[in-house]
């Protein structure tokens, strides 16, 4: 069965800095139409800093940050908008030395996530870092978070006591645990 649905019209619905709202007139598989609304989003960044102490231990590298829209603090991986053209990998590299201060030595593409596939086109690239070198954080002018670090047990647990509602940092947890029990493989690139 075809469950393609073609636009027939689109017209701009709203245009502002960071999002551009579209509303389109669709034929429907079974020749009726609809409409759909969505947002144009340029898709983003994630990534997983993974930090490894002497013994082999692993931590990961998160943040905290206000958002505005759900009114509170939450806990999520550094992550980042692509600007327009740019490389996923520069631009995951750019985020991670400007809101954390770490570059890392060997970066790993994991995939795709579309967050919110009914009303959006954004998708967020998913990296791995390690070989984590510190350095100073240059955070955008209004941009204020909160830079710590973590076991996976610890990330894990807060997802399940419901502190971490992240979709992102929710599906790169899973990820980890697949990368990290060696189910997952990832191919590491020098930077």
């Amino acid at each position: 069965m075809d469950l393609s649905e073609r636009q027939l019209s689109s017209e701009s619905v709203y245009e502002g800095h960071f999002l551009h709202v579209r509303r389109d007139q669709i034929a429907l598989p079974d020749s009726s139409t609809a409409s759909r609304e969505y947002i144009v989003h340029p898709g983003a960044v994630v990534v997983v800093p993974l930090l490894y102490d002497a013994s082999g231990g692993v931590r990961v590298v998160l943040e905290r940050q206000f958002r505005y829209p759900l009114g509170r603090v939450l806990i999520e991986f550094p992550a980042g908008k692509l600007e327009h053209g740019e490389d996923s990998l520069l631009c995951v590299q750019r985020e991670l030395r400007e809101e954390t201060g770490y570059s890392a030595r060997e970066w790993a593409f994991a995939g795709v996530i579309h967050p919110t596939i009914a009303y959006s086109t954004e998708h967020i690239d998913v990296w791995f870092a390690r070989g984590l070198q510190a350095g100073a954080a240059k955070l955008d002018p209004g941009e204020f978070l909160e830079v710590f670090t973590a076991s996976p047990d610890d990330l894990l647990e807060w997802c399940a006591q419901g502190l971490v509602t992240d979709g992102k940092t929710l599906s790169c947890l899973l990820w980890l645990q697949n990368v990290l029990s060696g189910r997952w493989t990832l191919s590491w690139q020098a930077a």
